[in-house]
């Protein structure tokens, strides 16, 4: 047994020694006009190309975020959901770098299929994150802001928009994709169908907690079309959304009918923009700069432990303090924006802007909060 014990020990030095030998390189961004004239073209050679590719990149990106979990500071690094987030990338840079050279299109596909579970293992690590952020604050103080966290985070959730973005194009790039589809990417996303699909989603979380949800009215062009991930749309339309919703909601619960949520679309030549206004009652000036804080949350904190949220996610409608810097971190992974406008005692606006600048390289750095 003992001599089983050091064998273990060893192997898993040896991979910490190739994941700090890995974090000392640079990563190499991408833009979604490279994605899109690569993957336009998915021919064996091209498909072994980008496994090759990313065969090389993604140790790089994983061990990087290794090294970062392992030196956050205030002992944030020691929480047990941490501890798991951090085995999971341990897990996934083990199989990925210690995967054999890609020569053949048998090679290929079975790197495929590895990054796609490797995908899937990833699935929990927002929330998984927030559990760990909540533990900390807790033992802090709920009036505690610290810079060093919220850049850490901004980085780190940044690059696994990226590393997620690279996987699920590599995949999708083996499946039949729909008319307008390269991989991922439409070259003809609706933001109005987008919007209405989203708010369907968001309208029935409310209701599903509350009994109840606002109307959602949409206004804009529906001929508007333009190249971008719709799921990546989808998400962030959904987020904003669910935060008016609840907000309206929670403001109107005695009334009789509630005001709905409007939204609309304008089409510009830089910038597809989607501003979302509600009556929920705006938050305070004074508050508002807090909303891009991991630490901030206007909803109550739902207490699960790690192991429970893994067999049953939260329907929360609020909670983790997650959201909304998430979502503008999803907006500027392709050069676009997130930004609130608030009048307290009536209600916020969130001005979405999607850049229409397919060339918009990767950002490496995040201002912090």
């Amino acid at each position: 047994m003992a001599a089983t014990r050091r064998v273990a020990d060893k192997i898993a030095r040896n991979i910490y020694d190739d994941i700090y030998r890995c974090s000392f390189k640079h990563q190499i961004g991408v833009n979604l006009k490279l994605m899109m004239d690569f993957g336009a073209f998915p021919t064996e050679k091209n498909l072994l190309i980008a496994a090759q590719f990313l065969r090389r990149e993604l140790p790089v990106r994983l061990s990087h975020k290794v090294v970062e979990l392992e030196n956050l500071p205030f002992g944030l690094s020691s929480k047990a959901p941490v501890l798991k987030v951090r085995d999971w990338y341990v897990e996934s840079f083990k199989e990925i770098h210690g995967f054999p050279e890609i020569m053949t299109p048998s090679d290929e596909l079975e790197f495929t299929q590895l990054i796609h579970d490797v995908k899937e293992r990833h699935n929990h690590v927002i929330p998984m994150l927030g559990l760990g952020i909540q533990e900390l604050k807790a033992e802090l103080g709920s009036t505690t802001q610290l810079p060093e966290i919220h850049q850490f985070l901004n980085r780190f959730f940044l690059s696994r928009i990226g590393i997620r973005m690279l996987i699920g194009q590599h995949v999708a790039l083996h499946q039949e994709n729909p008319p307008g589809y390269i991989g991922l990417v439409s070259t003809q996303v609706s933001p109005m169908e987008v919007i209405h699909n989203a708010a369907s989603d968001a309208r029935a979380m409310c209701s599903r907690i509350y009994g109840r949800s606002p109307d959602v009215h949409v206004v804009g062009d529906s001929g508007l079309k333009f190249a971008y991930v719709p799921t990546h749309l989808h998400w962030m339309v959904f987020e904003l959304l669910k935060n008016s919703l609840r907000s309206v909601q929670e403001r109107f619960s005695t009334a009789s009918k509630t005001p709905p949520v409007k939204v609309i679309v304008a089409g510009g030549t830089e910038d597809v923009t989607i501003k979302i206004s509600d009556e929920g009652g705006g938050i305070p000036r004074s508050e508002l700069p807090k909303v891009w804080s991991y630490f901030y949350s206007t909803g109550e904190i739902p207490l699960l432990d790690q192991n429970r949220f893994l067999e049953q996610p939260s329907d929360a409608m609020a909670g983790y303090g997650y959201g909304l810097p998430v979502t503008r971190l999803y907006a500027r992974y392709f050069g676009g924006d997130l930004q609130l406008a608030s009048m307290e005692g009536y209600g916020t606006q969130a001005y979405l802007h999607l850049s229409r600048l397919k060339n918009t390289k990767e950002p490496y750095d995040v201002l912090c909060i």
